[in-house]
């Protein structure tokens, strides 16, 4: 028997499981990943978590002028165990951080997280002791979509850009292991690397 560092107790099967999941199976999700990639990104079902005054950018997204289901984002859900996208749109407070943790961690997996706005980005004009200066404070944020408030163009644009993340994930960072766990990587291993800027000499 092995322990988990959390303290779970993982036995003989459970490794063995594990193992397949790592070697065999990640292997061939990922064979057909331009298709999981794709079904994914086509059928993103945003949360409705509109917090201020970019809530009423995101709602005019969704009506017929600007048309937000043209990608397959506009069945916004009132529950997060049925969404894999929250569009945090408006301020949030020290006070609401915890809650927006909250209910990004009752989302399943595979889940992304757009900051819409600059008070959702950065805090805004609000450099208050009660603003939240970011919503990447309490939670991970796949785009910033700039703007006080942004144009339903601009949020439009930000999940085109979220839809190209998702298709260059590999989809066997999913998988999870017996004890709860997700290893999560977010491109494949052949991907190439940004490399880091040198110092210019002068």
């Amino acid at each position: 028997m092995a322990e988990h560092e959390e303290g779970f107790v993982l036995t003989t099967v459970d490794s063995i499981m594990n193992s397949i999941r790592r070697t065999v199976g990640a292997k061939t999700v990922d064979i057909a990943a331009p298709v999981v990639n794709w079904a994914r990104k086509s059928a993103l079902w945003p949360m409705t978590f509109g917090l201020a005054c970019c809530a009423i950018e995101m709602i005019a997204t969704g009506a017929g002028r600007f048309d937000i289901d043209r990608f397959g984002a506009g069945v916004f859900r009132p529950s997060p165990r049925q969404s894999d996208l929250i569009i945090v749109a408006g301020t949030v407070t020290l006070k609401m951080g915890p809650v927006v943790r909250r209910v990004y961690d009752q989302m399943p997996e595979p889940k992304w997280a757009i900051a819409m706005g600059a008070c959702a980005s950065t805090g805004g004009p609000f450099d208050s002791y009660s603003t939240m200066q970011g919503v990447d404070r309490c939670i991970p944020v796949d785009v910033y979509i700039p703007g006080c408030p942004p144009r339903p163009e601009a949020l439009l644009y930000g999940l085109m850009r979220l839809q190209d993340i998702i298709m260059r994930e590999a989809p066997s960072s999913y998988i999870f292991e017996s004890d709860g766990t997700v290893h999560r990587r977010r491109s494949f291993d052949d991907e190439e690397t940004i490399k880091p800027l040198t110092s210019l000499a002068i």
